[in-house]
C-alpha cells in the first residue's frame, strides 16, 4: 500500500484514478490544482504523486518545479503530450516517470510501484555501502553524492541512480534492457527514457556522446563507464640529444 496524491483537474477522471488506486490497497487523496497540490505535500507525507500537466491555476511543468522545491517524493507526471522536448523538460525538472494519456489502469499501478520500488531500495541503503571511485568521479551512495574532479555534481534522482549503478561496473557494458530492469525498475520500456538521461548526465560531466570522457555508448549493444585515458608521459630524452650548453655572457 502507497500513499498516494493524485493532481488532476477534470473530476470524471480523477474520480476513476481514485477508484482504481484505491481498489489497488492505496491510500488516496486528491487535488484539482497546483497550488492545493503544494499544500498537501508540504502537510502530508506521500509515498508518490501522480501530477497531470493541464491544471488551471499553473502549467503541470511549473507546478513539478515547485514541488521539487519542497519535497523529493516521486512525481509521476500524466500528460498528452508526447513530444521529445517535453519529455526532455518534465525529466529534468524532476519528474520520475511520465505516462502518455490516455492510460489503463494497470499501466498506471505498474509504474507506481516501479517508484515505489526504487525509492525503498534507495532507503535502504545501509553503512556497509562504498564509496564508488572511477577515475576522477567519487560516487557516495549513502548520502547519495557525486564528485568530479573535487566539484560536487548537482545530479537529479534518475540521473544519480544511472551513474551510480554504471560506475559500480567500470569498463562493463551494461545492456539498455538491464538498464531498463535494474534502474527504472521496468521490465519494457522506450530507449529514449534512457538516451535523455544519457545526454543530461553527459552534459554535467563535461562531455557528449560525439567525444565522450566517461560515458561511452555502443549503438545496439548498451552503455559503459570507465575511467578517461590517463595522458602519456613524456618520453625519455636520448643520450646526446641534449642541447648544448648556452654561451656565458661577455
Amino acid at each position: 500500500m502507497a500513499r498516494v496524491l493524485v493532481v488532476e483537474d477534470d473530476q470524471f477522471v480523477r474520480s476513476a484514478l481514485i477508484r482504481q488506486l484505491t481498489g489497488a490497497a492505496h491510500a488516496v487523496r486528491s487535488v484539482g490544482t497546483a497550488l492545493e497540490a503544494l499544500r498537501e505535500v508540504a502537510h502530508f507525507a506521500f509515498d508518490v504523486v501522480v501530477l497531470d500537466l493541464g491544471l488551471p491555476d499553473l502549467d503541470g511543468s511549473e507546478a513539478l518545479k515547485m514541488l521539487r522545491g519542497i519535497t523529493d517524493v516521486p512525481v509521476i507526471v500524466a500528460t498528452a503530450r508526447d513530444d521529445e522536448g517535453e519529455v526532455v523538460r518534465l525529466l529534468n525538472a524532476g519528474a520520475d516517470d511520465y505516462l502518455t494519456k490516455p492510460f489503463s489502469a494497470e499501466h498506471l499501478s505498474a509504474r507506481i510501484a516501479a517508484v515505489l520500488r526504487r525509492a525503498r531500495g534507495t532507503a535502504g541503503d545501509g553503512p556497509g555501502v562504498e564509496v564508488i571511485r572511477v577515475g576522477g568521479l567519487v560516487i557516495d551512495p549513502l548520502r547519495r553524492q557525486a564528485e568530479l574532479d573535487g566539484a560536487r555534481l548537482d545530479l537529479t534522482r534518475r540521473e544519480f541512480d544511472l551513474l551510480a549503478f554504471l560506475a559500480g561496473r567500470p569498463g562493463v557494458v551494461v545492456p539498455r534492457k538491464e538498464l531498463l530492469s535494474e534502474v527504472w525498475q521496468l521490465a519494457y520500456g522506450d530507449d529514449q527514457t534512457i538516451d535523455v538521461h544519457l545526454s543530461w548526465l553527459r552534459r554535467k560531466l563535461g562531455e557528449t556522446a560525439a567525444s565522450p570522457r566517461y560515458l561511452h555508448t555502443l549503438r545496439g549493444v548498451g552503455v559503459k563507464l570507465e575511467p578517461p585515458p590517463s595522458p602519456l608521459p613524456p618520453p625519455p630524452s636520448q643520450p646526446g640529444t641534449e642541447p648544448p650548453p648556452s654561451e656565458p655572457s661577455p
